[in-house]
Formats: structure tokens, C-alpha cells, sequence
């Protein structure tokens, strides 16, 4: 069983520039997973969506080559991948010669598939596509347009309320004041999220009480939006929900979790936010 503790997080690290599979370092979710009270069938289905923006290597005369790649991790993958390690071994590749792309896409996605434990799809993006890339924010009402008065700031699933008497709704809401902690080192990470569900309409003010509440919270991306889901999927009780969160990038990569459980829902767009 690896932990959090025994990966190179918030530990002095010399960077290595020939290629190393080992240094990705999985950590399993269950025990996170067990804390939230999800056992057996997942409650929801879903994604890790990575986007590396420092990939390179050399071809093979010896010249740079640079990349942004896309890793997309299924959420019923047995294991997430430590951030660091991941960082660690991208940088691997920085002096490594390879033949083409496709050798690269081959090892990026036999390597994190077999550290996840789950196919992983793998894309990426090379400077002639650059230009390309597209931002947005994340769409829906705001939740940080309310004047609300804050002194908590540890998530409290009791914060969250529906009004069961009354007509569904369908709403989308966003906010852009989630932060919460690296589970490790307790270093900030900055956050946007969106709250799509069909249900009792959600007491907005609460909901935005409650994400606030993670500002002090310790608990890597993905299981902060776990986390999220399951206290809204319990105490609201929609009928329907998907929650998304884009996390501005560390260390060269952004990592972005979405948990669903509307059934024939398509992943969201991996569209970047100002802030990432």
C-alpha cells in the first residue's frame, strides 16, 4: 500500500532526464473513498482530466521537441498519480531520444495506464496547434455574486440544504472561490467549480458557504470533487448531478476531476480558464 507520505512530495527531488517509468508513484483512492462512505459500486461515473504544459524530448538528431499532452484518468481506475511524480516523470523524457510522436503517445499511455491501473487516453497537442487552444469559463449562475456572511472554514456537509417541497429544477451554478490544500504539504490550490443537477432546488447561499469551507481543507483535487458530490448527492438529494472543477496548474500540469452520475452525459469540454 503506498501513501501520500512515502511518494517525494514536499521532498527534495533531483530531477532525472532519461526516460524512468518508475517514478510515477499511484496512490490508491479506496482510502479516501472510505471516508466518504463509497464502498462497491461507484455512486457516479467520471474523469481526471491532466493537462501537462512542460513535455518535451529529443528526436533523433539530438533536437528538442515540445508538446502539451492531455491525460484523461477514468474514475474508476483503482489509483490516482501523485502530482509531483507525474512531474518527475515527464521531465524524464527531457533528454531522452525518441523516433516519433506515436513512440511517445505509446509509453506516456502504457505507462500511466499501468500506474492507474485502468486504460488512460492521451493526447497531444504540438505547437502547430498551439493557437488553437481554447479558453473559457465555466458556464452557469454565479454563485459568487451573493453578499453572504462567512466564518467557517472547514467543509460542513450540514451547510447544505434543498427545498424538498418544491418544483424541480435544472440548474447549472458556479463559483470561482474554491481553494483547498495539498494533502502533503498543505501548499494552496486554487480552484473553479460547477454544480450541474435536476432536483429540489439547492439553498444557493449555503452551497457557496460550504465550498468556501474547503479553504482550509487538506485533500488532493479529486478528492475534494468527491467529496463534494457525495455531500451534495446526500443531503440535497437530486436527482440528477454532475459536479466539474478546473484547478490552476502546479508544477507545469492543471488537474481537473468530474464526477457524474446523469446517465449518456458527455465528459465536458477540457476548455482552459483564465486562471490556468
Amino acid at each position: 500500500m503506498q501513501t501520500p507520505e512515502q511518494s517525494l512530495l514536499g521532498k527534495p527531488a533531483c530531477y532525472q532526464a532519461e526516460y524512468d517509468a518508475s517514478l510515477l508513484f499511484p496512490i490508491p483512492r479506496q482510502d479516501k473513498r472510505n471516508e466518504i462512505g463509497i464502498r462497491g459500486t461507484l455512486p457516479f461515473f467520471g474523469a481526471d482530466i491532466w493537462n501537462a504544459y512542460e513535455v518535451s524530448w529529443l528526436n533523433q538528431r539530438g533536437k528538442p521537441q515540445v508538446a502539451i499532452a492531455t491525460f484523461i484518468i477514468p474514475a474508476e481506475s483503482p489509483n490516482i498519480i501523485e502530482s509531483k511524480s507525474f512531474k518527475l516523470y515527464l521531465n524524464s523524457y527531457n533528454q531522452t531520444r525518441l523516433d516519433g510522436t506515436d513512440t511517445l503517445l505509446a509509453r506516456l499511455k502504457a505507462d500511466v495506464s499501468a500506474a492507474v491501473g485502468a486504460p488512460v487516453q492521451v493526447r497531444l497537442a504540438l505547437p502547430d496547434m498551439f493557437g488553437k487552444v481554447a479558453f473559457a469559463e465555466l458556464e452557469g449562475l454565479s454563485l459568487d455574486r451573493l453578499d453572504i456572511e462567512v466564518d467557517s472554514y472547514a467543509p460542513d456537509p450540514a451547510l447544505l440544504r434543498a427545498s424538498q417541497d418544491a418544483e424541480p429544477v435544472e440548474e447549472t451554478l458556479v463559483s470561482n472561490l474554491l481553494k483547498s490544500n495539498c494533502l502533503v504539504t498543505g501548499q494552496p490550490d486554487w480552484g473553479s467549480v460547477q454544480i450541474h443537477y435536476v432536483g429540489a432546488p439547492i439553498e444557493q447561499a449555503d452551497l457557496l458557504r460550504y465550498l468556501i469551507g474547503f479553504r482550509t481543507h487538506n485533500e488532493f483535487h479529486e478528492q475534494c470533487v468527491e467529496r463534494i458530490f457525495m455531500d451534495i448527492l446526500r443531503q440535497c438529494k437530486p436527482l440528477k448531478l454532475a459536479v466539474y472543477a478546473r484547478y490552476t496548474r502546479r508544477g507545469g500540469l492543471d488537474i481537473n476531476p468530474w464526477r457524474s452520475n446523469i446517465s449518456g452525459s458527455p465528459s465536458p469540454l477540457n476548455l482552459r480558464c483564465a486562471r490556468q
